[in-house]
């Protein structure tokens, strides 16, 4: 389902703040301030557990800006494998978890790929987890509304995206706030079981 609308059921919407947060991580991961751990490529990432920089119970979250990027496809990926690898995701038991974990890079790359495309880029992403539910959100500058092409033909070349997010995901919608340029395109994936 598409949707535009603040937040999706149950949540109460993108992970906020101010650049960053501060305090202690679900990862264990202490943070303060803006980008905190650069990767060995040199990348700053920021790892948040919540609002205001209170970690929340069982939510673990990271950041990863694009800004003067380029390949962010590949470095969206990895920097999605890394945070699944810390939450327990991979490397995965079973055809279950394993499928759960490509799932999730699946549509990292998708909406990534799309605010290539159709937004003048990727500004940030931002990948959180619970028990439950892994979310991808993913901000741009762009004014286009997301929307899986209708008739999909799987037989045609390009417009898969939103129609693969839409099957693999239990939700996913469009955040705008108001008075900002751009938007941020979320989606959810259950947890492995």
């Amino acid at each position: 389902m598409s949707t535009t609308r603040p937040y999706s059921p149950g949540d109460r919407g993108p992970e906020s703040g101010e650049g960053g947060a501060s305090g202690v991580s679900g990862d264990g991961v202490s943070v303060s301030g803006r980008p905190v751990a650069p990767t060995a490529d040199g990348v700053s990432v920021t790892v948040s557990a919540g609002d205001a920089g209170v970690p929340s119970a069982g939510r673990s979250a990271r950041r990863l800006s694009f800004e003067g990027e380029s390949g962010v496809v590949p470095l969206a990926r990895d920097f999605a494998r890394q945070a699944l690898h810390a939450w327990g995701w991979l490397p995965a038991e079973g055809a279950d978890r394993r499928a759960a974990a490509e799932d999730v890079l699946l549509v990292v790359s998708e909406l990534v790929t799309n605010a290539c495309l159709h937004a003048e880029g990727p500004e940030e992403l931002r990948i959180s987890c619970d028990n439950k539910v892994l979310r991808v959100e993913v901000s741009d500058r762009g004014t286009g509304q997301p929307a899986p092409r209708t008739p999909h033909r799987a037989g045609r070349p390009g417009g898969h995206g939103m129609f693969i997010v839409q099957r693999l995901c239990l939700d996913w919608g469009v955040v705008r706030a108001p008075g900002v340029a751009g938007k941020t395109v979320w989606a959810e994936l259950g947890a492995p079981a």
